[in-house]
């Protein structure tokens, strides 16, 4: 094995700038990264530069010494997606926590992309206004992260997904120099498809530095419904609630074991959330009610306390790791194939009803082979599944993205234009981009 290079950097202009040693993390940083590194050669240094000059002088210094650096934000999704071959920094955006500008009246808000979705959310809040993401591990996740991992949440019914809330965004390219895509306002889409293409991106692309967001009211009035029953009355609630006038925030069909992870039931379960002010509120659920009364499904109400710790509780059995050994997955269907996915499976499986995107999370899997069918099912169903937290040992045998179609050879001509040193993340992305 060769020995990890002794990196040199320059010093940094800011001194509130961080550079430690990969042994000076916490453990739960040393094991992220670890996760992330195919081989046993691990990064020399984590540096998080409080400045974009300083960001943008390492850069230029990785260019000149040829280093490859893994892109991170809070280091909370580092271990997702495939395996980075080696890695001669971690560069953190984790000090770049500035609120740059906030047009309340134009419900925009511009950030530095080390900010938190937690943070974030607090500032928000005396304005009345929110940032509707609601991402795996929210308490830690950043701004840049959560762009480039495209991670929404159940929000994503009513608001979109990530790329329909980014108006725009800065990055470092890989010689150092800053780029610019979209603006501050809600009509201005110059760059519109720079931005959906850095969205999802792994942190292959460049180092995301600010993001311009779109940003909503804080709906007055909440309550959840949860419905439950068998499979094929399951799939005619869901797909009348769909073309029905009916205008949720968030509408997730669950798969029986999480159903009953939960606490809830034993059957498929469908979690309605209405957001808005009272009248429209009551008006909504009692239609839901309806359609679940005509189908003799079971039917729960939830508001204030009690269905803020429901959504909580399901958010933590999706996306928190309870033993080494857990996968999750993020996968999509066709939306009309949802049941039939998640009625026999043995998971733990959430799908946002209008998008088809969901997750699966497997406490305890059995064989690469069952996640090979799982994978085969999502694509006879016109979808897609992608491992991104797993132990590493399974990424080196079963390929995270599973993904060899038409697109991958504009996906290397992109990387190629974007990054000709190959110094973001290699090989993190679909077919070892």
């Amino acid at each position: 094995m060769p020995p990890t290079p002794t990196i040199h950097l320059a010093p940094l202009s800011d001194p509130h700038s961080s550079l430690r040693p990969l042994e000076a993390l916490t453990p739960l940083e040393q094991l992220a990264i670890t996760k992330t590194i195919r081989g046993d050669r691990q990064p020399s240094y984590w540096v998080a530069p409080a400045s974009v000059d300083d960001a943008s002088q390492i850069l230029c210094q990785a260019a000149a010494e040829r280093w490859q650096i893994l892109a991170s934000g809070s280091g909370s999704k580092l271990s997702w997606g495939g395996l980075v071959q080696q890695a001669d920094l971690v560069l953190s955006s984790q000090n770049l926590r500035g609120i740059l500008d906030h047009a309340a009246a134009d419900l925009t808000v511009t950030v530095e992309s080390g900010v938190k979705l937690a943070d974030l959310q607090a500032f928000l809040e005396p304005h009345q206004q929110f940032l509707p993401l609601d991402p795996a591990y929210p308490d830690q996740a950043t701004l840049g992260g959560i762009m480039a991992t495209a991670d929404a949440g159940s929000w994503r019914q009513r608001y979109g997904g990530v790329r329909d809330l980014v108006l725009g965004f800065s990055f470092l390219r890989w010689d150092g120099k800053v780029a610019k895509a979209g603006g501050k306002v809600v009509k201005n889409v110059a760059g519109y498809d720079l931005m959906k293409l850095f969205t999802g991106s792994f942190g292959t692309l460049g180092f995301i530095t600010q993001v311009t967001l779109r940003l909503y009211p804080i709906p007055p009035v909440s309550r959840t419904l949860f419905l439950s029953g068998p499979a094929d009355k399951m799939a005619i609630a869901a797909q009348t609630l769909l073309s029905s006038g009916l205008t949720p925030t968030a509408a997730d069909l669950l798969s029986p074991e999480l159903v009953r992870v939960l606490g809830l039931g034993k059957t498929l379960g469908l979690l309605v959330r209405f957001q808005n002010i009272s009248e429209s509120v009551q008006e909504q659920c009692q239609q839901l009610e309806q359609i679940a009364n005509s189908l003799a499904l079971a039917q729960t109400s939830y508001q204030d306390d009690s269905e803020k710790t429901l959504w909580q509780r399901l958010q933590t059995q999706m996306t928190v790791l309870t033993s080494p050994e857990a996968v999750t997955c993020k996968l999509g269907v066709m939306p009309s194939q949802a049941v039939n996915l998640l009625e026999p499976l043995a998971g733990l499986g959430q799908i946002h009803l209008k998008s088809g995107l969901g997750r699966l999370a497997f406490p305890e899997l059995s064989s690469i082979n069952a996640l090979q069918q799982q994978r085969i099912l999502c694509q006879n169903y016109r979808g897609f599944l992608t491992v991104l937290e797993a132990p590493r040992s399974l990424k080196t045998q079963f390929d995270p993205w599973g993904y060899d179609g038409n697109g991958l050879d504009l996906m290397r001509r992109l990387k190629q234009q974007f990054d000709p040193q190959q110094i973001f993340s290699p090989q993190r992305f679909v077919g070892g981009i």
